[in-house]
């Protein structure tokens, strides 16, 4: 019988991507499916959520053997890092929420008190972001209004990273002692 450190698990990915070699699948996934299931239960996954998860990891490897960059990191560490990315899928989707019951027909007229309410605030918090400083004042219409994340407003400015996130930072806090 071969030992587990005697196989070329590299060779075999290999295999299953130019050759779609199922022996070699099969080779690949007698010896890792168990170990990827006993780590997703030891990570607390249930016996089902692990054994759905484990099938999925082994699917992937199957798919995505194209992938598999041996300069970068063992076959193990291929795996059991596809293992845990399928492990944080399958906990987002179970913690989604259902979506609520659509209401059909017109929504009822919203209480005039609020929306005057709701225009003062909008009014006021306008003329707050017209006064910040220009540079706080563009970095906010870029992240609020013109909904790009911090890198994506570094490349289009040029600033360092760090700037942008202070900027924003005193911006908002400006504009917190301004709306109290």
């Amino acid at each position: 019988m071969v030992k587990a450190d005697e196989i070329d698990w590299p060779e075999l990915v290999r295999r299953i991507h130019l050759d779609q070699d199922k022996k070699a699948f099969a080779k690949v996934f007698a010896h890792f499916a168990p170990r990827v299931k006993s780590f997703l239960m030891k990570g607390g996954s249930g016996e089902t959520l692990a054994e759905e998860c484990t099938q999925e990891v082994m699917a992937t490897l199957w798919q995505k053997a194209h992938l598999f960059d041996p300069t970068r990191a063992s076959v193990s560490t291929w795996i059991f890092t596809i293992a845990r990315n399928k492990k944080i899928d399958a906990l987002r989707k179970q913690r989604r929420p259902e979506p609520e019951d659509l209401t059909w027909g017109p929504e009822a007229e919203p209480d005039q008190a609020d929306v005057i309410v709701l225009q003062q605030e909008t009014e006021r918090l306008a003329k707050a972001v017209a006064e910040l400083p220009e540079k706080q004042r563009l970095l906010i219409k870029q992240a609020y209004f013109g909904d790009l994340s911090h890198n994506e407003i570094a490349e289009e400015t040029g600033l360092p990273l760090g700037t942008i996130k202070s900027r924003i930072r005193l911006a908002l806090e400006r504009l917190r002692h301004t709306m109290k």
